[in-house]
């Protein structure tokens, strides 16, 4: 892989060399590999072919989880989110002892190695947030709680820059990797001075399927505020908000 350097960036295939675009800028690699067809019936991939079944299942339950949790998830994420969410999951699929490899699941794996995921690794929750937090997952009534005592922002928040207000968010969402379908609920406080002496105890509740069969997911994070001229701001388009798993609970 080479990097394209100069004032003309290529797109496209020329000769047998590649050129593209990605988030490490504009690339250049030789066109090569093994004929597609060949990897899909020769006997001497079938190793090729089971890892690629399972990196598949592994990137389709990734969007189901991102896309149950979107609404937290569009303010708070890095551009590399989706490559690290797949890359536990590939972990998760591995640790399935029920089924045949090539044929191992999300759902049949050790979900629990989620658990502290974070999805902005600029601002990530086990930095930001050092207030004590209890929260829990009732899987018969299908309320997801989290609770916070009363704490001092600048004390128990490492907010960055700019900072003026912030809001504490939670949700709980019930994952169906096989049918690639979800549920989501979520909860959050009203926005909150930064300055202020003390923040009032917080409760929140998000309440999904009662008696689920599904694992369940819940999630926090904190998004940060600038207010200008009585108006609130997501501070630099929430490049710094936290969110991160806090409970994998599964049937």
């Amino acid at each position: 892989m080479a990097k394209q350097t100069g004032i003309i960036k290529l797109k496209g295939t020329i000769g047998g060399i590649s050129f593209y675009k990605t988030s490490d800028g504009h690339l250049a690699r030789e066109k090569g590999g093994v004929d597609k067809n060949r990897i899909q019936n020769d006997p001497a991939f079938q190793r090729t072919r089971e890892n690629g079944s399972e990196f598949g299942r592994a990137g389709k339950g990734g969007k189901v989880l991102r896309n149950a949790i979107r609404v937290l998830l569009q303010n708070a994420k890095d551009k590399r989110v989706v490559s690290r969410l797949t890359k536990d999951l590939v972990a998760i699929v591995k640790t399935d002892t029920t089924n045949e490899r090539g044929l191992r699941t999300i759902q049949d794996g050790d979900l629990s190695l989620l658990e502290r995921f974070e999805f902005n690794l600029n601002g990530k929750l086990g930095a930001t947030l050092f207030a004590v937090f209890t929260n829990a997952f009732d899987r018969v009534t299908g309320d997801a709680t989290l609770n916070i005592a009363a704490f001092s922002p600048t004390l128990r928040i490492a907010a960055p820059a700019g900072t003026t207000h912030f809001k504490v968010v939670m949700g709980a969402a019930e994952l169906d990797f096989a049918n690639e379908t979800s549920t989501f609920e979520n909860d959050e406080t009203a926005i909150l001075p930064y300055a202020a002496a003390d923040t009032a105890p917080i409760a929140l509740t998000s309440t999904i399927t009662a008696n689920s069969t599904l694992p369940i997911v819940q999630v926090l994070g904190i998004e940060f505020y600038q207010e200008v001229n009585g108006q609130m701001y997501a501070l630099k388009n929430g490049a710094y908000n936290a969110l991160a798993v806090v409970t994998i609970d599964t049937p």
